[in-house]
């Protein structure tokens, strides 16, 4: 009987295979044009670029948030519970709370000539300060009186940027205005020069950290922003370490005592352990020649992948039909700035599924801002794996961008709206608050969010050097039918960095708005796909928005995506979700899959109509079948033993 099973296992995988070559010869869609991509720029070049770009998008953000900030006081003036001075202070302090760059409001009463001043968090100013501010409120006032809003320049206060910003009511009857602090402004800018490697970063010798060649291994001191393109930054006094044979408790004492060692931290099959005296070079010499390993590698800290933008596509510029797409929602910034979700046909993709809440996508990165009314209901209990006691907030902002991308709250009147409606998003903080983290911190991070339910992850982070340990954990989640979606890295470098690069991984590069290759996103034969990654306006920490760029931001676009396949048609493992999206992906550049853009740039709405069918759809059918069969073999193999 079991040869006979087996026989007929054979059969229907020869027919299978007739079947692939003849049907299902993998081709693209027709290609959009587009320029030749970039040349890689030499170092004085990119840099000049880079500052270009951090400015660039320093304006951009601004513009965010004076829209916002005009945003929030139209909703104050048409809520008609808001008469009186009461009603008006009780409510404006409430919005002071969950927006402290707020400052100060006021709420003018026009026909009966009356003011209310609300003021919030503002630093000590001097008198100079404060006549500064007055001018401003008081143009605006004359503004509002004649029907007309107020937009100041950006001007400084107690040391700090500022701006103020007025609305007069449709009926002419009321006007508000508002000091807005622009803390943020230093933020991004702060943020983007570790991101862009406009400095060196992380800095040597702060914690302890060293740096080597990723392909030599070799010590290479970074110096400048673009040596950070060939190395691979590591603890100099920790080494992970994969056994042949589990050690005893007794055996990791001894370890302990010969090297000045605590406890080793353990994580799947390996562990790390931290020495007092010895570095790494030391520590692998003490185990190549006393222990029996699999192998040992550094203890590798990785790096987000966000790049700030060179320019802002205007609305009249957006691809032919983009200007026409349906379910346009009414969140304030998206006609306005995100082109990136009519680009790869998210409006129409709606028709066809807005996500499910039983599909949850982990995002790996910063923490995420728990708070942030534009992700209110959006999360589910997530890890903080740099501290385990406390939540995973977001103490740099990378991490709220990137998951306000995924699933900002669409149809709410504010902010930006995400791509998918209602995948549930699981915060996992694995980068500490200067933006990095450790192997074990991502490994963990991994192997956490797929033992707790996610059937998606998004790593928009990346290191040069290939790690056994990180790929062992990649390997956990993607042998758990979880996809795996990571960003290349925006070093405009052909290196291969990790995750992405990793087989069980979708490796996503970045365009830009005229879809062309984003000049400084890596690229490679590793590529699968390209999503859009300059300047994406999503959600930024205190309730704020910002436009940032990089791979960072193209990979949750390809992660929402994932989302919005398994929503719609559970059946697909998570290799069918991948092989939906390469293979329904617009193809830019050279005909065929290219190592600028992959395989192209992600179609939403195709990708959803070529699974929609409640069963696995035919083109996805054979290599599922081909699943099945091994799945079978390997029963089989298990039974005869």
């Amino acid at each position: 009987m079991k040869s006979r099973t087996m026989w007929s296992i054979i059969g229907a995988a020869s027919i299978l295979g007739v079947l692939l070559i003849s049907l299902f010869t993998p081709g693209s869609k027709q290609p959009a044009p587009t320029a030749e991509p970039s040349q890689p720029l030499q170092p004085q070049q990119e840099n000049k670029a880079k500052n270009f770009t951090m400015l660039s998008d320093i304006k951009a953000t601004d513009k965010l948030n004076r829209l916002d900030a005009r945003g929030h006081l139209s909703k104050m003036l048409k809520n008609e519970s808001l008469r009186n001075a009461g009603q008006i202070k009780a409510y404006t302090l409430k919005e002071q709370k969950t927006h402290k760059h707020f400052q100060q409001i006021r709420w003018y009463n026009l026909k009966q000539n009356k003011m209310t001043d609300i003021q919030g968090q503002l630093p000590k100013m001097s008198k100079k300060d404060k006549d500064l501010i007055a001018h401003h409120f008081q143009m605006a006032q004359q503004k509002i009186k004649h029907g007309e809003a107020y937009d100041s320049p950006k001007f400084t206060a107690a040391g700090q940027p500022y701006f103020v910003v007025a609305e007069p009511s449709q009926d002419g009857k009321y006007g508000a205005a508002a000091l807005v602090n622009q803390a943020v402004l230093q933020e991004v800018s702060n943020h983007q020069k570790r991101n862009l490697r406009l400095i060196p970063y992380p800095k040597e010798g702060k914690f302890r950290v060293e740096s080597i060649h990723a392909d030599t291994l070799s010590d290479i001191t970074v110096k400048t922003g673009h040596d950070n393109e060939k190395a691979s930054h590591f603890y100099e006094n920790e080494i992970v370490v994969s056994f042949q044979a589990e050690p005893t408790k007794q055996q990791l004492q001894h370890i302990g005592n010969e090297i000045s060692c605590d406890t080793p931290r353990k994580l799947g099959y390996a562990y790390i352990f931290r020495s007092k005296n010895m570095d790494y070079q030391h520590l692998r010499a003490y185990f190549q020649k006393n222990w029996d390993t699999k192998y040992t590698e550094p203890h590798y800290i990785y790096l987000t992948n966000d790049r700030l933008p060179q320019s802002r596509m205007s609305s009249d510029a957006l691809p032919d039909g983009a200007n026409a797409q349906v379910n346009i929602p009414n969140d304030l910034l998206f006609s306005q700035y995100q082109w990136n979700l009519p680009v790869i046909e998210t409006n129409r993709g709606w028709d066809l599924s807005k996500g499910s809440e039983d599909v949850v996508i982990a995002v790996i990165d910063t923490g995420v801002d728990l708070t942030h009314t534009d992700l209110n209901g959006q999360l589910v209990e997530g890890y903080n794996i740099v501290d385990n006691d406390q939540q995973p907030l977001d103490d740099v902002g990378h991490g709220t961008h990137v998951a306000g991308i995924i699933g900002a709250l669409v149809n709410n009147g504010e902010g930006v709206a995400g791509v998918s409606w209602y995948n549930k998003i699981m915060p996992v903080k694995a980068l500490d608050n200067s933006g990095s983290g450790t192997t074990y911190a991502v490994a963990e991070g991994i192997i956490w969010a797929t033992d707790h339910g996610a059937k998606v992850i998004n790593m928009s982070l990346g290191n040069y050097a290939d790690s056994q340990f990180l790929h062992d954990a990649v390997k956990y989640a993607y042998d758990r039918d979880v996809v795996l979606v990571a960003a290349s890295g925006n070093d405009n470098t052909e290196r291969p960095g990790y995750p992405a690069a990793y087989p069980e991984v979708l490796a996503v590069a970045a365009t830009d708005s005229n879809q062309k290759r984003a000049e400084y996103s890596n690229y490679g034969d590793y590529i699968d796909v390209s999503a859009p990654g300059t300047n994406i306006a999503s959600t930024f920490p205190g309730n704020q928005y910002a436009a940032l760029s990089g791979t960072s931001m193209a990979s949750p676009h390809a992660a929402a995506m994932a989302g919005l396949i398994r929503s719609l048609n559970p059946d697909l493992t998570n290799q069918e979700v991948m092989d939906a999206m390469i293979k329904q992906a617009v193809d830019l550049g050279d005909k065929g899959k290219d190592k600028y853009y992959g395989h192209g740039q992600i179609d939403i709405f195709q990708s959803l109509k070529a699974v929609g069918a409640s069963e696995v759809p035919l083109q996805l059918w054979p290599g599922h079948a081909l699943r099945n069969l091994e799945h079978e073999l390997r029963k089989l193999n298990g039974s005869n033993r």
